[in-house]
């Protein structure tokens, strides 16, 4: 059975059924290797701040091995799964280009007890690659690997034979493990250049071992599967995000310049402003995170959530925010869903039902470590409308133009919310909800003060399915200030790629990283090689960690200052270039970091970096991801590349480019552009800028940090 286009293929000979779209085989079924199986499990559902742990009893699981054409001949095809138990029915539709598989239980086929588990089988390839599933910052390539989706803490070190993971289990259970994130989604792209989306917000597992089938797992049935394929993996990963949703554009603002992290007040803020400003560093904001008051706990200095400016620590904010911003100076701050117990906005909530409640009928203290809060209960569009309000009144008619919307994370499974939605499959949902509230706000603040339009961003580390569209821009959460490849520097370009991958274009992360536990102090050389790394991304941020004095911070001496400066002149001649991929993004879906195959698909190497990626379709950036490095190994895709420092000529080979190595001295970042790119006259001049404006670097050699305890020379 054809329809009319070929799109979809419904082919049935001898026992086995086989679904194709636009010649891609989706799957195939057979008494012998059944497309879908159903079961009863009870989930066990452990949380302590925001660290899950989750297992099962699992019942049962059979297979579904009867099949039945219910409906041909037509372009909805429907199909129907059994056994003796269960019954499931498919319907196929092609709507917009793109394949809908819709799922739903057939009540009269099926046993009164309600199954829970659903497990399918799609088809795959051996030499197939896998990307996305949110933000993965372990594996790019996620083959032959098993992922299971669940927001959470990303956890600490993320590697179970990791020291610092170990450590950091032993005290909370909090070490994590490979797959714990901030934003996993349900989808997926192939190298056979089609993406897959299963719209399910409940615990699952994509599981991508085997090498005939990828195994889906739920804990309850998915609505729908949506395919979309095009020709090249560009059209692909431009297909997918427009299903999603594109993101908006960027201001310039956040763009042009560094946004300092300073915590402390009004005055420490004014200080280290002026220091970074005389040392040459081009600041295009201020992000006080402790803007609301701060509160110390053994973690280190956490926050007061409680969200109203606290003039006791920042005294006159509101006229140095004007001062500032009349210098092209912008002011950031901090907001999350949950407000502090006995604190005013929990006083002003709690007595009208805005916050989460528990089974008994009280309002839901979660565990923040040492403090409580409770949880804005944002199914009730009371609450949801009311903490907007919060939002424009507390940040924006103070002055800020953007913050970080952090956490999301945190809705224990056993929360009663007003919506009478299970918190089970609330949790997966509950970061795009945060994402909107934020959304809703700042486009109302937009029509009451359409002055300030297009100039507002926040920033988040947690999301999910429909994110998109309500997130500007993604932060890669908090990463340890160390090397380690799972939770510091390196894990950062996996995060970015596979979030590429997922339809969430814009991205970057705290200069020099945020955890600071069991020893780990960021040093000097992590700083200046982050920032290298920054520079190079859509937007550049510090932040000082949660032990601020533990960390080498950006003014912690002149050297360092000069090589933010530096680094913030790269950032910023960058912008004329930056802007374009932005559009791009927010026009075609397209992201601005790429890994190397969305141009280069030819190239069987490109498929496997996690290392390295594409600032748009000119720039190669290969940041240094290990200490005491003058020298970076990389991968070139054929063509002709110019090294921006040196400006040597490096001559790739067609298909399959070649591996090389290029010098990477500190304040040399190794990039190298395509010598035929239009751009070629504004990176040139970007170096130009950068040497004139960094004095005393030694020509020709190694630039060596200061010694420092920990640092590398």
């Amino acid at each position: 059975m054809t329809n009319e286009q070929t799109l979809l293929q419904v082919i049935t000979e001898d026992n086995s059924l086989q679904l194709l779209f636009k010649g891609i085989e989706i799957f195939r079924h057979s008494e012998e290797h059944p497309f879908v199986c159903a079961g009863r499990g009870k989930a066990n559902y452990r949380m302590f701040r925001g660290n899950f742990h989750i297992s099962e009893r699992l019942r049962e699981l059979v297979g579904l091995k009867d099949w039945e054409v219910l409906q041909s001949g037509s372009d909805h095809p429907v199909i129907r799964f059994s056994n003796n138990s269960c019954s499931l029915i498919i319907e196929a539709a092609i709507v917009d280009d793109r394949l809908v598989l819709s799922c739903k239980a057939d009540p009269e086929h099926t046993s009164q007890q309600p199954f829970n588990r659903w497990r399918f089988h799609f088809s795959a390839q051996v030499d197939e690659r896998i990307y996305g599933c949110g933000e993965q910052f372990s594996y790019f390539n996620l083959r032959g690997r098993s992922f299971p989706l669940w927001t959470s803490e990303q956890g600490v070190g993320r590697n179970k034979k990791n020291y610092v993971t170990w450590l950091a289990d032993v005290a909370e259970g909090a070490g994590g493990d490979y797959f714990w994130t901030f934003f996993p989604q349900t989808s997926f792209v192939s190298s056979r250049r089609f993406w897959c989306y299963a719209e399910c917000s409940a615990y699952s597992i994509f599981d991508f071992s085997e090498s005939d089938h990828h195994e889906l797992y739920f804990w309850d049935l998915p609505g729908r599967f949506v395919f979309g394929s095009q020709s090249s993996m560009l059209e692909t990963v431009q297909d997918q995000s427009a299903f999603f949703g594109h993101q908006g554009e960027l201001p310039d603002w956040i763009m042009v310049g560094v946004i300092l992290g300073i915590q402390g007040g009004t005055g420490i803020c004014e200080q280290k402003l002026r220091a970074a400003r005389e040392a040459g560093v081009p600041v295009s904001g201020i992000w006080a995170q402790d803007w609301e008051g701060i509160r110390i706990t053994s973690f280190g200095q956490r926050l007061r959530w409680n969200w109203e400016w606290d003039k006791e620590r920042y005294p006159g904010l509101d006229q140095a925010i004007k001062s500032w911003v009349s210098e092209g100076v912008k002011f950031l701050g901090y907001i999350n869903p949950y407000v502090l117990q006995d604190h005013s906005l929990f006083k002003e909530a709690e007595p009208r039902g805005y916050l989460a409640r528990t089974s008994e009928g009280r309002t839901y203290l979660v565990d923040f470590g040492e403090f409580f809060a409770g949880i804005i209960d944002l199914t009730n569009p009371e609450a949801f409308a009311w903490f907007k309000g919060v939002i424009k009144r507390n940040l924006l008619a103070l002055g800020l133009s953007g913050w970080m919307a952090d956490f999301g994370e945190y809705l224990p499974t056993d929360t009663v919310l007003f919506s009478g939605r299970s918190a089970e499959l609330a949790h997966n949902e509950w970061p795009a909800l945060w994402a909107r509230c934020n959304y809703e706000a700042v486009q109302e603040w937009y029509l009451e003060h359409p002055e300030t339009k297009g100039q507002i961003v926040y920033f988040m580390r947690a999301g999910g399915p429909g994110s998109q569209k309500w997130c500007p821009l993604m932060w890669a959460g908090d990463q340890n200030v160390d090397w380690s490849e799972d939770d510091g520097l390196p894990s950062v370009i996996p995060a970015a790629l596979s979030l590429a991958m997922s339809g969430h274009g814009l991205h970057h992360s705290d200069i020099g990283g945020y955890t600071t536990l069991f020893g780990m102090k960021r040093t000097k050389e992590l700083f200046m090689r982050w920032a290298e790394f920054s520079a190079l991304t859509a937007v550049m941020r510090g932040h000082e960690g949660n032990r601020p004095r533990d960390n080498w911070q950006f003014d912690s001496d002149e050297e360092t200052l000069s090589h933010l400066a530096r680094m913030g002149h790269l950032h910023r001649a960058l912008l004329p270039y930056l802007k374009v991929l932005v559009k791009e993004n927010a026009e075609k879906g397209i992201p601005v970091m790429r890994p190397l195959f969305l141009h280069y698909e030819k190239d069987p190497e490109a498929w496997h970096l996690k290392d390295h990626y594409l600032l748009g379709p000119d720039l190669l950036v290969a940041p240094v991801l290990e200490p005491a490095c003058n020298e970076r190994k990389l991968h070139l895709p054929p063509g002709s590349w110019k090294h921006l420092w040196s400006g040597v000529t490096y001559e790739s080979p067609e298909p399959h480019g070649m591996a090389c190595s290029v010098r990477a001295f500190l304040g040399e970042p190794p990039v190298l552009y395509r010598a035929d790119s239009p751009w070629a006259e504004l990176f040139q001049k970007a170096v130009q800028q950068c040497e004139a404006l960094y004095p005393g670097r030694p020509t020709g050699k190694p630039y060596a940090i200061t010694v420092q305890e920990g640092n590398h020379q």
